[in-house]
Formats: C-alpha cells, sequence, structure tokens
C-alpha cells in the first residue's frame, strides 16, 4: 500500500508540474503578446485556459483520490495539502495570463503608447519567482522558497512605479487614456503573479517543515536581513 501510495504521488508530482509548466508558458506568451503587438498570439493564450482549467480539475480530483484511498500522514500529507493550494494559484495565474493577453488584443488596435513601461523586466521578475517556487518544490528547499518571498517587495516596488508614469501619461497624452489605463491594468496582472508565487512558495515552506507562515513572512525577513548585517545584504 505505501509503495502504491509513492507511485501516486510522483504522478501527482508530475501533474503539477506540467500545469506549471504550461501557466508559465502563457505568461511568457501573454507578456510577449504586449511587447511585441502580437494579437495572434495573445489569441492563442487565451484559447488555451480551457486545458488549463481542466487540467486544474484533474490534479484536485487526484488529491481527493489519494486522501480517499491512502489517508497519507505526516509529509505526504503537507504535500498533498500544499499540491491542492497550489494548483489553486496555479490556476489564477493562468486566468491573469488571459487577462494580459486580453489587454494585449486591445492595445494592439491602438496607436502605440509613447510611455516607457518596463513589462518585460517586470515580467522576467514573476516568471522567475514562478520558476523558483516551484524549484523549490521539486527540490524540498525552503532556502528558494524564502527567497522567492523576498523579491515579491521588486515586483510590488515596480508596480507603483507604473502608476506614477501613468499618471504621467495621462497628462501628457490625454487622448489615450484608455491605453493607458489598460498598461496600468497588465502592470497590476504582473503583481498578482508574483503574489501567487510567493503563495507557492509559503506552501513549499509549509510542506517542508510543517510551519505555516503566510502572516509572518514580512517579519521574518526582516529579521533575517537584521542578521545578515550591512556587509552581506543585497543592494
Amino acid at each position: 500500500m505505501a509503495r502504491h501510495m509513492e507511485r501516486e504521488i510522483e504522478r501527482l508530482k508530475k501533474m503539477i508540474l506540467s500545469l506549471s509548466a504550461f501557466v508559465e508558458e502563457d505568461v511568457e506568451r501573454a507578456v510577449r503578446s504586449v511587447a511585441e503587438r502580437d494579437t495572434e498570439l495573445a489569441q492563442g493564450v487565451i484559447g488555451a485556459d480551457p486545458d488549463i482549467d481542466r487540467t486544474e480539475v484533474d490534479v484536485e480530483e487526484e488529491c481527493l483520490k489519494i486522501l480517499a484511498l491512502h489517508q497519507p500522514v505526516a509529509i505526504d500529507l503537507r504535500f498533498i495539502v500544499a499540491v491542492l493550494k497550489i494548483n489553486t494559484d496555479l490556476e489564477r495565474i493562468g486566468d491573469l495570463a488571459v487577462n494580459i493577453a486580453e489587454r494585449a488584443v486591445f492595445l494592439n488596435a491602438q496607436p502605440e503608447v509613447p510611455t516607457p513601461f518596463d513589462f518585460p523586466g517586470m515580467a522576467r521578475k514573476a516568471r522567475a519567482m514562478l520558476r523558483r517556487s516551484l524549484d523549490a518544490l521539486v527540490t524540498m528547499n525552503a532556502e528558494i522558497a524564502w527567497q522567492v518571498c523576498a523579491a515579491d517587495d521588486e515586483v510590488d516596488e515596480i508596480n507603483r512605479k507604473m502608476y506614477v508614469q501613468v499618471e504621467d501619461g495621462i497628462r501628457q497624452h490625454p487622448d489615450q487614456i484608455d491605453s493607458l489605463i489598460h498598461m496600468l491594468s497588465i502592470s497590476r496582472h504582473l503583481e498578482r503573479i508574483a503574489d501567487h508565487a510567493t503563495n507557492i512558495a509559503e506552501d513549499v515552506i509549509y510542506m517542508i517543515d510543517g510551519d505555516i507562515v503566510r502572516h509572518r513572512t514580512e517579519q521574518y525577513l526582516k529579521k533575517e536581513s537584521a542578521s545578515l548585517g550591512p556587509e552581506r545584504r543585497s543592494p
């Protein structure tokens, strides 16, 4: 029975990693559809969303089957609980990728906005957080998960700067308010993707250490930063 459950858990791990790869690719394509003004690429992201939804349901059903048939305990139980939560976060990231693609379809039909937005840079950071949170899951590495949590502040700061850029853009180009608002919406969606990556990292920490950290991540990071000393902190 234990060996059978081990095979089931290994299969579940492959399913969640497959979903994560699919979602990460959609985020990359959605952002590229904005940067390259590629409406066909954006439509591809929108059309792929039902596949992500079906996979999310499959993963959830697999988790419930293992819980019902094998009644796992300890780290196996924590793994399945973490996968259930990560599964939801991945599906929501997929929805955010669709939202970005829908904004791209609108923007690509409008004159190009001259305001300098660094969406590719922001997207790279958000995607790196997502990828590293899943690396932490595969390698059972809580340190990587904590690094993902720490990186969330960088994406938040970029999002705040976007608000300022949009305000300036509206003053300089009042005829492009709709496009600028759509740009701001894309920034917000990327910030939410980073938030979901942080959620995944926090679930990985719970899976490894059995410690629920989602309400005290910020305090932990401040403590760790103070213990490093100024010479060892990241610039």
